[in-house]
C-alpha cells in the first residue's frame, strides 16, 4: 500500500501550524490553528478521501471510476483528487443543490448527476452505478479506515511542528471521519491520553446524542431522543446511534450526518484520553466566525468555526480545559481549522444581520455537555 508520507508528496503540502497571538492572549494559553482550509479543496476532507482515491486507483488500475454522493466538502474532494490523478470522477448530489456547488464540482472536471429530491436518493442512484459497473467505487464520506488513516497524516504533522504535547485538541464533530483520524492520529505519535474536545451545532449534533446513549445519560429502551431522531443499534461495533431523520442547524451541510460512523463512536468511548463532546447552537458559530475573520483575516464554514466556539469564550474553555493542579505553565492548545468551500461574504453577512437579532439570554447562547450539563455564555 502507498504510504501517507509519499500521498503528501503527491496529493497535498503539509499545512500550517501558526501561532494565534489573539487567541492566547484571550485564553491566556499557548493556542495553535492547524489551517486544513489550505487544501485544494478547501478541507481536511482532501486527506482521508485522496488517500482512499490512492488505494482504489493502485489496486483498479487507471480505469477506476470514483463514484460518491456528496454535494459538500467530501465530493469536492474526491473531484480533486480524481483531477490530480487522472482518474474518472462522478458526483451525486440532490435536485436543488446550489448552482455554485455544481460549478466547482464541474470545474475540477466531475461528472455532476442529480440523483433524486434527497441525499439518501442519490446515495441509492451512486451505489446503482457502482454496482452497473466493474471499475466503479464507492468513495466514503467519512466511514472507512482508510479515510481516518489519511486525516490522520494531520496528527503527524502536529507532532513535528508542535515539538511538546498539546494540553487539548478540539475540532468539530458530524459523522466522525475528522474526529477518527484524530484518534487514529494520535494513537500513532503517542498522545492516546491528549484530550480531544469535539463539537457540533445543536440540530445536527448526532455525535453528541449517540455518545450520551452509550455512557448512559439516556435509558436507550425509553428512546430519549429529539423529535425527529431515531435509536438505531449497531451490531458491529455494538454502539447506540443517534438517526437524524431532519436538520434545524445551518451547519448541516457539513455537520448534517444522519448518523455518525459507528467505528468512531467506539474508539472515542474506549479512548485512553476519552472525547469530550460539545453541542453549541448555530448563533455561537456565527459568532466565532465573525470574530476568527476579523482576528484571522480568514473566512471559514459555519462547521469550522463551530470548532472555535471555546476560543471566545474563556469560561467554556476553562470548562474543557482546566488548569492541572499546582501548574504554572500555560496550556498547549491546538484547534483544528477545517477549513470548508461553502462561504462567501454574502453568507457571512447573513450570519452576521442572523446574529444580531439573537437576544442575549437565550437558548441561543446556551452550550449543553456530554455530561449533560449546560453552560449559558
Amino acid at each position: 500500500m502507498t504510504s501517507i508520507n509519499h500521498l503528501e508528496n503527491d496529493l497535498w503540502q503539509e499545512t500550517p501550524l501558526i501561532y494565534s497571538q489573539p487567541l492566547s492572549s484571550r485564553l491566556n494559553a499557548s493556542v495553535y490553528l492547524k489551517l486544513e482550509n489550505l487544501h485544494p479543496s478547501y478541507s481536511f476532507k482532501f486527506r482521508g478521501i485522496s488517500h482512499f482515491v490512492k488505494v482504489a486507483s493502485e489496486k483498479i488500475g487507471p480505469s477506476v471510476h470514483l463514484v460518491i454522493a456528496s454535494g459538500g466538502n467530501a465530493g469536492l474532494a474526491a473531484a480533486c483528487a480524481a483531477k490530480i490523478l487522472g482518474l474518472k470522477c462522478s458526483v451525486f448530489i440532490p435536485d436543488g443543490a446550489a448552482q455554485t456547488t455544481i460549478n466547482i464540482l464541474k470545474q475540477e472536471g466531475a461528472n455532476v448527476i442529480i440523483g433524486g429530491r434527497f441525499y439518501l436518493e442519490a446515495v441509492s442512484a451512486a451505489q446503482a452505478l457502482v454496482k452497473s459497473e466493474k471499475d466503479a467505487v464507492m468513495v466514503p464520506a467519512y466511514e472507512h479506515p482508510l479515510i481516518w488513516e489519511g486525516h490522520g497524516s494531520m496528527v503527524t504533522e502536529i507532532h513535528k511542528q508542535l515539538g511538546r504535547d498539546p494540553d487539548a485538541i478540539f475540532c468539530s464533530v458530524g459523522g466522525g471521519g475528522l474526529l477518527g483520524g484524530l484518534i487514529e492520529g494520535c494513537k500513532k505519535v503517542g498522545w492516546e491520553t491528549v484530550p480531544l474536545i469535539a463539537l457540533e451545532t445543536i440540530g445536527s449534533d448526532c455525535f453528541y446524542h449517540s455518545m450520551s446513549l452509550n455512557k448512559g445519560r439516556f435509558n436507550s429502551s425509553e428512546k430519549k431522543l429529539p423529535l425527529g431522531v431515531n435509536l438505531v443499534h449497531n451490531k458491529e461495533h455494538d454502539v447506540y446511534l443517534a438517526h437524524f431523520t431532519g436538520f434545524t442547524s445551518r451547519a448541516s451541510g457539513s455537520l448534517g450526518a444522519s448518523e455518525p460512523a459507528a467505528g468512531v463512536v467506539r474508539m472515542a468511548l474506549e479512548r485512553p484520553g476519552g472525547v469530550k463532546c460539545v453541542s453549541v447552537p448555530d448563533e455561537l458559530s456565527m459568532e466565532a466566525l465573525a470574530s476568527f475573520t476579523d482576528d484571522h483575516k480568514l473566512l471559514v464554514e459555519l462547521a469550522c468555526a463551530t470548532t472555535l466556539v471555546p476560543a471566545y469564550h474563556p469560561s467554556l474553555f476553562e470548562r474543557l480545559v482546566p488548569v492541572k493542579d499546582g501548574s504554572s505553565e500555560k496550556r498547549t492548545i491546538v484547534f483544528i481549522v477545517c477549513g470548508g468551500f461553502k462561504i462567501d461574504l454574502e453568507t457571512a453577512s447573513e450570519y452576521k444581520r442572523l446574529l444580531n437579532e439573537a437576544p442575549k439570554g437565550s437558548d441561543a447562547w446556551s452550550v449543553r455537555y456530554d455530561d449533560g450539563q449546560c453552560l449559558q455564555l
